[in-house]
Protein backbone atom coordinates (compact mmCIF):
# COMPACT_ATOMS: atom_id res chain seq x y z
CA UNK A 1 0.00 0.00 0.00
CA UNK A 2 2.84 2.32 0.92
CA UNK A 3 4.57 1.74 -2.44
CA UNK A 4 1.29 2.53 -4.24
CA UNK A 5 1.04 5.87 -2.40
CA UNK A 6 4.66 6.70 -3.25
CA UNK A 7 4.06 5.82 -6.90
CA UNK A 8 0.90 7.99 -7.00
CA UNK A 9 2.77 10.88 -5.38
CA UNK A 10 5.58 10.64 -7.93
CA UNK A 11 3.08 10.42 -10.78
CA UNK A 12 1.22 13.48 -9.47
CA UNK A 13 4.48 15.46 -9.23
CA UNK A 14 5.39 14.47 -12.81
CA UNK A 15 2.00 15.56 -14.15
CA UNK A 16 2.15 18.91 -12.30
CA UNK A 17 5.75 19.43 -13.45
CA UNK A 18 4.84 18.66 -17.07
CA UNK A 19 1.87 21.01 -17.00
CA UNK A 20 4.02 23.79 -15.56
CA UNK A 21 6.57 23.32 -18.34
CA UNK A 22 3.87 23.68 -21.01
CA UNK A 23 2.93 27.11 -19.74
CA UNK A 24 -0.42 28.81 -20.03
CA UNK A 25 -2.75 28.12 -22.92
CA UNK A 26 -2.57 30.41 -25.94
CA UNK A 27 -6.20 31.17 -25.07
CA UNK A 28 -5.25 32.59 -21.65
CA UNK A 29 -6.81 36.02 -21.26
CA UNK A 30 -9.45 35.40 -23.91
CA UNK A 31 -11.89 34.03 -21.35
CA UNK A 32 -12.79 37.64 -20.50
CA UNK A 33 -13.89 38.54 -24.03
CA UNK A 34 -17.52 39.47 -24.55
CA UNK A 35 -17.62 36.89 -27.38
CA UNK A 36 -14.92 34.33 -26.66
CA UNK A 37 -14.37 33.31 -30.30
CA UNK A 38 -13.90 36.88 -31.58
CA UNK A 39 -11.37 39.54 -30.63
CA UNK A 40 -12.41 43.16 -30.29
CA UNK A 41 -10.64 43.83 -33.61
CA UNK A 42 -12.51 41.01 -35.34
CA UNK A 43 -15.85 42.28 -34.04
CA UNK A 44 -15.04 45.82 -35.20
CA UNK A 45 -13.92 44.50 -38.59
CA UNK A 46 -17.10 42.51 -39.06
CA UNK A 47 -19.36 45.37 -37.99
CA UNK A 48 -17.61 47.91 -40.22
CA UNK A 49 -17.39 45.76 -43.35
CA UNK A 50 -13.60 45.49 -43.45
CA UNK A 51 -11.99 42.92 -45.72
CA UNK A 52 -10.00 41.14 -42.97
CA UNK A 53 -8.08 39.10 -45.54
CA UNK A 54 -11.22 37.48 -46.96
CA UNK A 55 -10.31 38.46 -50.53
CA UNK A 56 -6.63 37.46 -50.58
CA UNK A 57 -7.29 34.93 -53.34
CA UNK A 58 -8.37 37.82 -55.54
CA UNK A 59 -6.08 40.57 -54.26
CA UNK A 60 -2.93 38.51 -54.74
CA UNK A 61 -3.96 37.22 -58.17
CA UNK A 62 -4.42 40.46 -60.10
CA UNK A 63 -7.95 41.36 -58.92
CA UNK A 64 -7.65 44.72 -57.14
CA UNK A 65 -9.92 45.67 -54.26
CA UNK A 66 -12.36 48.57 -54.59
CA UNK A 67 -11.31 50.38 -51.39
CA UNK A 68 -7.65 50.37 -52.38
CA UNK A 69 -8.44 51.36 -55.97
CA UNK A 70 -10.34 54.38 -54.66
CA UNK A 71 -7.47 55.24 -52.34
CA UNK A 72 -5.06 55.05 -55.30
CA UNK A 73 -7.41 56.66 -57.85
CA UNK A 74 -5.04 59.51 -58.75
CA UNK A 75 -1.96 57.29 -59.12
CA UNK A 76 -4.00 54.83 -61.19
CA UNK A 77 -5.29 57.69 -63.35
CA UNK A 78 -8.87 56.51 -63.04
CA UNK A 79 -11.34 58.13 -65.38
CA UNK A 80 -14.40 59.71 -63.81
CA UNK A 81 -16.47 56.75 -65.05
CA UNK A 82 -14.03 54.26 -63.48
CA UNK A 83 -14.03 56.20 -60.22
CA UNK A 84 -17.85 56.33 -60.13
CA UNK A 85 -18.24 52.63 -60.93
CA UNK A 86 -15.59 51.67 -58.39
CA UNK A 87 -17.39 53.73 -55.75
CA UNK A 88 -20.66 51.97 -56.58
CA UNK A 89 -19.01 48.54 -56.31
CA UNK A 90 -17.40 49.50 -53.00
CA UNK A 91 -20.62 50.92 -51.54
CA UNK A 92 -22.63 47.84 -52.53
CA UNK A 93 -19.97 45.48 -51.16
CA UNK A 94 -19.63 47.44 -47.91
CA UNK A 95 -23.39 47.50 -47.27
CA UNK A 96 -23.58 43.74 -47.74
CA UNK A 97 -20.43 43.13 -45.67
CA UNK A 98 -21.76 45.24 -42.78
CA UNK A 99 -25.12 43.44 -42.89
CA UNK A 100 -23.50 40.00 -42.93
CA UNK A 101 -20.87 40.96 -40.35
CA UNK A 102 -23.57 42.06 -37.91
CA UNK A 103 -25.36 38.73 -38.36
CA UNK A 104 -22.12 36.80 -37.79
CA UNK A 105 -21.45 38.73 -34.58
CA UNK A 106 -25.04 38.15 -33.44
CA UNK A 107 -24.81 34.40 -34.07
CA UNK A 108 -21.36 34.15 -32.42
CA UNK A 109 -22.73 36.01 -29.40
CA UNK A 110 -25.64 33.57 -29.15
CA UNK A 111 -23.26 30.60 -29.45
CA UNK A 112 -21.04 32.02 -26.72
CA UNK A 113 -24.00 32.76 -24.43
CA UNK A 114 -25.41 29.26 -24.85
CA UNK A 115 -22.08 27.69 -23.94
CA UNK A 116 -21.67 30.08 -21.00
CA UNK A 117 -25.12 29.15 -19.71
CA UNK A 118 -24.52 25.43 -20.38
CA UNK A 119 -27.66 25.61 -22.49
CA UNK A 120 -26.46 24.08 -25.74
CA UNK A 121 -27.40 20.76 -27.24
CA UNK A 122 -26.34 19.03 -30.46
CA UNK A 123 -29.26 20.37 -32.49
CA UNK A 124 -28.78 24.00 -31.41
CA UNK A 125 -25.03 23.70 -31.92
CA UNK A 126 -25.46 22.35 -35.44
CA UNK A 127 -27.97 25.06 -36.32
CA UNK A 128 -25.78 27.90 -35.08
CA UNK A 129 -22.59 26.59 -36.66
CA UNK A 130 -24.36 25.99 -39.97
CA UNK A 131 -25.74 29.54 -39.90
CA UNK A 132 -22.36 31.06 -39.03
CA UNK A 133 -20.62 29.09 -41.78
CA UNK A 134 -23.24 30.14 -44.33
CA UNK A 135 -22.88 33.79 -43.34
CA UNK A 136 -19.08 33.61 -43.44
CA UNK A 137 -19.27 32.17 -46.94
CA UNK A 138 -21.64 34.90 -48.08
CA UNK A 139 -19.35 37.54 -46.56
CA UNK A 140 -16.31 36.19 -48.36
CA UNK A 141 -18.28 36.00 -51.60
CA UNK A 142 -19.32 39.66 -51.25
CA UNK A 143 -15.69 40.73 -50.91
CA UNK A 144 -14.40 38.48 -53.70
CA UNK A 145 -17.21 39.49 -56.08
CA UNK A 146 -16.25 43.14 -55.62
CA UNK A 147 -12.68 42.32 -56.68
CA UNK A 148 -13.98 40.53 -59.78
CA UNK A 149 -16.06 43.58 -60.71
CA UNK A 150 -13.14 45.95 -60.21
CA UNK A 151 -10.72 43.85 -62.25
CA UNK A 152 -13.04 44.25 -65.25
CA UNK A 153 -13.01 48.04 -64.87
CA UNK A 154 -9.25 48.51 -64.98
CA UNK A 155 -6.77 48.28 -67.83
CA UNK A 156 -3.80 45.90 -67.59
CA UNK A 157 -1.54 48.94 -67.09
CA UNK A 158 -3.68 50.16 -64.19
CA UNK A 159 -3.59 46.71 -62.61
CA UNK A 160 0.19 46.57 -62.97
CA UNK A 161 0.46 50.03 -61.36
CA UNK A 162 -1.87 48.93 -58.57
CA UNK A 163 0.27 45.88 -57.87
CA UNK A 164 3.45 47.95 -57.81
CA UNK A 165 1.89 50.53 -55.48
CA UNK A 166 0.66 47.77 -53.16
CA UNK A 167 4.13 46.21 -53.11
CA UNK A 168 3.24 42.96 -54.83
CA UNK A 169 5.77 41.09 -56.91
CA UNK A 170 3.85 39.30 -59.59
CA UNK A 171 5.83 36.70 -61.50
CA UNK A 172 3.12 35.57 -63.90
CA UNK A 173 2.15 37.08 -67.23
CA UNK A 174 0.96 40.63 -66.41
CA UNK A 175 -2.04 40.59 -68.76
CA UNK A 176 -5.11 38.57 -67.84
CA UNK A 177 -6.14 36.26 -70.67
CA UNK A 178 -9.32 34.51 -71.65
CA UNK A 179 -9.21 30.74 -72.02
CA UNK A 180 -9.28 31.17 -75.81
CA UNK A 181 -6.28 33.51 -75.79
CA UNK A 182 -4.21 31.12 -73.67
CA UNK A 183 -4.52 28.33 -76.25
CA UNK A 184 -3.73 30.29 -79.40
CA UNK A 185 -0.65 29.16 -81.30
Amino acid sequence: MRSLLVALSILTMLVVSSAAQLGPSSYAGQETRSIKALSVEEIQGLLSGQGMGLAKAAELNRYPGPRHVLDLATALQLSEAQRAETQQVYDRMRREAVRLGALIVEHERELDQRFAATAIDAQALQGLITSIAQLQGELRLAHLQAHVEIQRLLSPAQIATYEALRGYVITTDPAPHTEHQRHQH
